[in-house]
């Protein structure tokens, strides 16, 4: 096929060998096939702002660090060197969230590098050699459901243990090789602990996932992973060993905001009575 203009920087430099084919177009990105050398890859070239449709985006940006004053400025003002600097940041971000994740045993695809919005990456594929398919294009038996849903639990586990939340997981990024499942996509990526969303995110990571197994193995859709797995980080007690199990009680009592109010309520009472009484006895407010 004809060189798609992002790509052809790096056709001359020799980085690509050929373009195969267009595998598809997503909302931050178009994916390429393509040959470097001997090996097959992809190509992810990212969407320029304007172009992407990713929703919230402010949202996943919150607590992402940004070095430099004057980068920071640029990129409050939306000036032109700021967005390019937004951009970069966002390209930037999956990159780093990858090589973290891979390291943490997280099965994410091999990264080659990222040269002007281009991320070169390992295409990941079946046992005939053709693209893997993704889970929402798959049927599972129960068996097959309840293995990959422990496998990929283990895998947000170390996500989270990582202080990372992928923020847009879903069936639909997900590819499922001979060897089970393989995390895709983030850009998105947030910190843990430094993102004020990031646990309604990550609860809706785990959920999305879990409401997609439970298609196949409808016990799953009575598991709290998501809630278990955040009370023992929040804890400082979630490690890449921790045994989860999906079962989780919130504590009620702290959430009950009513009875709280009232406790306090209370206490106030019975405070005001207990000054009454002291100016009682000591005969404080009287008329001389």
């Amino acid at each position: 096929m004809k060189v798609p203009k992002r790509l052809q920087p790096l056709v001359d430099d020799g980085l690509i060998s050929s373009v195969q084919s267009r595998l598809m177009s997503g909302k931050e990105a178009d994916i390429f096939i393509v040959r470097c050398g001997d090996a097959i890859r992809c190509a992810k070239v990212y969407k320029d702002a304007a172009k992407r449709s990713f929703k919230k985006a402010a949202e996943y940006q919150e607590g992402r660090s940004v070095r430099g004053g004057r980068r920071a400025r640029a990129m409050a003002k939306r000036s032109s060197y700021g967005r390019q600097q937004q951009e970069e940041i966002w390209q930037s971000t999956e990159v780093t969230a990858l090589a973290r994740l891979a390291r943490a045993g997280v099965r994410v695809p091999e990264t080659y590098g990222c040269v002007d919005g281009v991320l070169l990456m390992e295409l990941v594929t079946d046992d005939d050699g053709d693209v893997a398919p993704r889970l929402d294009d798959v049927i599972l038996t129960r068996e097959q459901a309840l293995e990959d849903h422990a496998v990929m639990m283990h895998y947000i586990k170390l996500m989270l243990c990582e202080g990372l939340v992928h923020g847009d997981l879903s069936e639909f990024n997900v590819l499922l090789d001979p060897y089970g499942p393989v995390i895709i996509d983030l850009p998105q990526a947030v910190d843990a602990a430094a993102n004020n969303n990031a646990q309604k995110m990550f609860t809706r990571d785990v959920n999305k996932i879990t409401q997609y197994y439970a298609a196949f193995a409808p016990e799953l859709a009575d598991t709290d992973y998501a809630g278990e797995m955040w009370a023992l980080f929040a804890e400082g007690e979630l490690t890449p060993e921790t045994d989860i199990t999906g079962v989780y009680a919130a504590d009620e009592d702290d959430a009950d905001v009513d009875s709280v109010l009232a406790e306090i309520k209370a206490v106030m009472a019975e405070h005001e009575e207990e000054q009454a009484r002291i100016r009682r006895v000591t005969g404080e407010g009287d008329d001389d």
